[in-house]
């Protein structure tokens, strides 16, 4: 059974930046797709960025230029750079990786941005 933990979640003042990561139990990023969503109170998940399993990247339009997705597949890793964080980021962070149609998801870390 895959395990996905996420880290790295807080509280930030609007306009600051913090760096959630997400650490496989295995080698499940390698081609596979991979990335993170986010829930807000209240609201439905969803996609905040991506890799496909083709390798290439999605962002939400809400967070293009903001926030940057990485991976690091020697160690496991998946990353999300949030720069320039606003209050409507608020939420619930998700990591999530995709194999063979099965979705591995993490627990969540939270990210609450004060105006």
């Amino acid at each position: 059974q895959v395990q996905l933990v996420e880290s790295g979640g807080g509280l930030v003042q609007a306009g600051g930046s913090l760096r959630l990561s997400c650490a496989a139990s295995e080698n499940i990023f390698s081609n596979n797709a991979m990335g993170w969503y986010r829930q807000a109170p209240g609201k439905q998940r969803e996609l905040v960025a991506a890799f496909t399993s083709g390798g290439s990247t999605n962002y939400a339009d809400s967070v293009k230029g903001r926030f940057t997705v990485s991976r690091d597949n020697a160690k496991n890793t998946l990353s999300l750079q949030m720069n320039s964080l606003k209050p409507e980021d608020t939420g619930v962070y998700y990591c999530y990786a995709r194999r063979n149609y099965i979705t591995y998801w993490g627990q969540g870390t939270q990210v609450t941005v004060s105006s």
